[in-house]
């Protein structure tokens, strides 16, 4: 079981950046894979992001293809999502999540909100 805190959520502004933090907590990261998600008002939650924890193999939903990059911090056990070019569909509730290897996304942080004024 992985804990997940995410900070660093706000208000921006259109064209503006932020950037997201994720604490993870577990025994070894080294077999996960870590993922944010998102979820706007009245709209289900979707994937944004993933990256393994070793190796560094990243994936991006089409819509922030080019405009987020996800990373990780192996020494300091921290994901983060750098958010460039914000628009105003960007604003949601931004959710943290691990996995294994074959499993579905199993242990998910408290979010954190980000608002995209236009």
């Amino acid at each position: 079981q992985v804990q997940l805190v995410e900070s660093g959520g706000g208000l921006v502004q259109a064209g503006g950046s932020l950037r997201l933090s994720c604490a993870a907590s577990a025994r070894s990261l080294s077999r996960y894979t870590m993922g944010w998600f998102r979820q706007a008002p009245g709209k289900e939650r979707a994937f944004v992001a993933s990256i393994t924890w070793t190796v560094g193999s990243t994936d991006y939903a089409d819509s922030v293809k080019g405009r987020f990059i996800i990373s990780r911090d192996n020494a300091k056990n921290m994901v983060y999502l750098q958010m460039n070019s914000l628009k105003p569909e960007d604003t949601a509730v931004y959710y943290c999540a691990s996995r294994l290897p074959l499993s579905q996304y199993l242990d998910w942080g408290q979010g954190t909100q980000v608002t995209v004024s236009s």
